[in-house]
C-alpha cells in the first residue's frame, strides 16, 4: 500500500508498506467453543520455513484455547443457562480466486505522483481564498490479498485494490467561528477511482476544491435554530448513507442482536430477545427497502467472508416490514436463518465478526426536485458529518454539512452548524417520499470489537422526505 499526506502545500508524509499476517479459528471441546489464533509477520519471518512454524505455533494454540474454553462453559452454564454449545449452519464448501478489479495497477502508481497529487490539491484548496485557515490532503492506494482454507476443504484466494482520498479544511474570518469540512471518496479499484471514476465522478483536486468553496460558504451564514417540535426534512444520499449505517447496518448485524458482541457500538433495538423483537413487524413506511448486498460496488463488495461463505444480497426491511439480519454461521444457526456471508475482519489477525457490506436505503422512483417542490416549509439536510447514537440505536443525532430552508418548494436559505435527531423508528415510519437518485458512498472508518476493528464499508440511499427536530443553535 503507497500512501502520502500534505498540508497547506507541503508533504508532510509518504510510504510503501508490505505487510503479511494470519488467524486461525479453532472449534473444539465436548461443549464446542471457539479457541483463537492471530499475528502479524516481520520481514525475518516471512519465509516459507518461518511462516511454516509460526502456523504450527498458531493451530496448536489456538486448539489449545478451544480445548480451555469449551472446559470453562461447561463450568459456567449451570450458573449462565443461556451458555450454549457452538454450531455452524453449513455451506456451500468452495474454491475459488477472485482477481483485483483496476484500470490502472495500483502498483504501477510512483509513491511520487502521490506526493505531488496530495502537496497539489492542499495549496489548489489554500489558494482559494485568504478565508481557508488549513488544508489537508491524505491519498492512499494498492491491493489486499486474502486467502482463506478450512478443514471443511475451503480454498479461496481473493485479492482486491483499493484507492482512497481524504480532505480536510478549516475555514474562518478574522474574528469570526471557524467551519470545518472533512470527507473522502474512494473505491475498491484501482487509480483511476482519483481521476473521475467514483460516485462524485470527480477528480480528487475537484472534489477537495468543491468541499473547500462549500466550507467558505458556510462562514458567511446563519447559524441553524434547534426546534422543539417535528418538522419537514428531505435528506439528501450523502446524509443518508450515514443514517442508514447507525440505524439500520448496526442493529441488523446479528451478532449484536443476540448479545454476542455488544462492544463500543451496543445492542439492537430491533432484538430485545427470542420473544420480543421485530422480525415481521412494521418498523418504516411502506414505500421503504432496505438491503446489505456485497455484490455491488462500493466499499463493501467481495464474494466471500472470513468463513469462506458466498456473500448474498440480505433484504433487512421490505416495504416496512422487518425481514431479518446479516449473519455469521453460528449467528444463523441460533436464528435458524440461512447464512449470508456477513463475517469480516479488518485484518486476518482479528477475530472475524458480522459486519455490514454495502447497506443501503433502496431507490425510489420520485426525482428529487419533486420532493423538494412538495415542501411548503421545510428543511434540507445535505451531507452528513457527525453522528451520535443511543446504545440500542433506537435513536439518533446526526450533524450534517449544510442545511437548507425550503420555502414554498424552493431551496433558500444557507444555515451552518446544525442536523437532525429522531427516534429511529419514526424518521423511518414518517418517510413519505423516496427519490430515484441512488448513490453508494464510502465510508472509511466503522469501529466495530474489542479490541477496535476499523472497516470500510459501503452505504448508500437515494434523497428521503420524513420528520425531524432540527438540531443547531439553542435559545437560552
Amino acid at each position: 500500500m503507497k500512501h502520502a499526506s500534505a498540508e497547506d502545500g507541503k508533504a508532510k508524509g509518504a510510504g510503501e508498506d508490505v505487510s503479511i499476517s494470519f488467524g486461525i479459528r479453532a472449534l473444539a471441546g465436548e461443549m464446542t467453543a471457539w479457541g483463537y489464533y492471530g499475528q502479524e509477520l516481520g520481514e525475518a519471518e516471512s519465509n516459507p520455513k518461518s511462516i511454516h512454524k509460526r502456523l504450527t505455533l498458531g493451530m496448536h494454540t489456538a486448539y489449545a484455547r478451544a480445548i480451555t474454553n469449551a472446559k470453562k462453559k461447561a463450568e459456567f452454564q449451570s450458573l449462565a443457562p443461556s451458555l450454549r454449545e457452538v454450531n455452524l449452519a453449513k455451506i456451500d464448501i468452495c474454491n475459488d480466486t477472485i482477481h483485483a478489479t483496476f484500470d490502472e495497477d495500483p502498483r504501477n502508481v510512483l509513491l511520487k505522483d502521490i506526493v505531488t497529487l496530495c502537496t497539489t490539491t492542499s495549496q489548489d484548496m489554500r489558494s482559494i481564498s485568504k478565508d481557508v485557515r488549513y488544508t489537508y490532503a491524505y491519498v492512499q492506494t494498492g491491493i489486499n490479498r486474502e486467502l482463506f482454507c478450512s478443514t471443511e476443504g475451503a480454498c479461496i484466494d481473493q485479492s482486491y485494490a483499493l484507492t482512497q482520498g481524504v480532505v480536510s479544511v478549516v475555514a474562518q474570518k478574522v474574528g469570526g467561528i471557524p467551519e470545518i469540512c472533512y470527507d473522502y471518496v474512494g473505491d475498491l479499484r484501482g487509480w483511476e477511482v482519483l481521476k473521475n471514476k467514483n460516485v462524485y465522478q470527480q477528480s480528487f483536486d475537484e472534489f477537495a476544491l468543491l468541499r473547500t468553496r462549500e466550507t467558505l460558504e458556510l462562514i458567511d451564514a446563519e447559524f441553524l435554530s434547534a426546534t422543539d417540535e417535528p418538522v419537514i426534512v428531505v435528506t439528501n444520499p450523502h446524509f443518508n448513507a450515514l443514517l442508514v449505517h447507525e440505524i439500520v447496518g448496526h442493529p441488523t448485524e446479528a451478532d449484536r442482536a443476540l448479545k454476542l458482541e455488544t462492544a463500543y457500538a451496543g445492542r439492537s433495538w430491533l432484538f430485545r430477545d427470542f420473544d420480543d423483537n421485530e422480525l415481521g413487524k412494521q418498523i418504516a413506511s411502506p414505500l421503504l427497502t432496505a438491503y446489505s448486498d456485497p455484490s455491488i460496488h462500493g466499499y463493501g463488495h467481495y464474494k466471500y467472508d472470513m468463513e469462506g461463505t458466498p456473500g448474498k444480497r440480505v433484504n433487512l426491511i421490505e416495504n416496512g416490514i422487518f425481514k431479518g439480519f446479516m449473519n455469521g454461521r453460528e449467528q444463523a444457526a441460533i436464528l435458524n436463518q440461512p447464512p449470508n456471508g456477513s463475517m469480516r475482519a479488518t485484518e486476518s489477525y482479528y477475530v472475524p465478526v458480522v459486519r455490514m457490506t454495502n447497506t443501503v436505503f433502496a431507490n425510489g422512483d420520485t426525482p428529487p426536485s419533486e420532493i423538494i417542490a412538495e415542501v411548503r416549509d421545510g428543511y434540507y439536510i445535505v451531507n452528513h458529518r457527525i453522528p451520535s447514537i443511543s446504545e440500542s440505536r433506537e435513536n439518533f443525532r446526526i450533524s450534517s454539512q449544510r442545511v437548507y430552508k425550503i420555502k414554498n418548494g424552493q431551496i433558500t436559505t444557507l444555515y451552518r452548524q446544525g442536523g437532525i435527531t429522531a427516534d429511529s423508528k419514526d424518521f423511518l415510519m414518517n418517510i413519505d417520499a423516496v427519490g430515484n437518485d441512488f448513490e453508494v458512498f464510502p465510508i472509511p472508518h466503522c469501529g466495530k470489537g474489542q479490541p477496535m476493528q476499523i472497516m470500510r464499508v459501503g452505504n448508500g440511499s437515494p434523497t428521503l422526505r420524513s420528520k425531524a427536530r432540527l438540531t443547531g443553535h439553542q435559545e437560552l
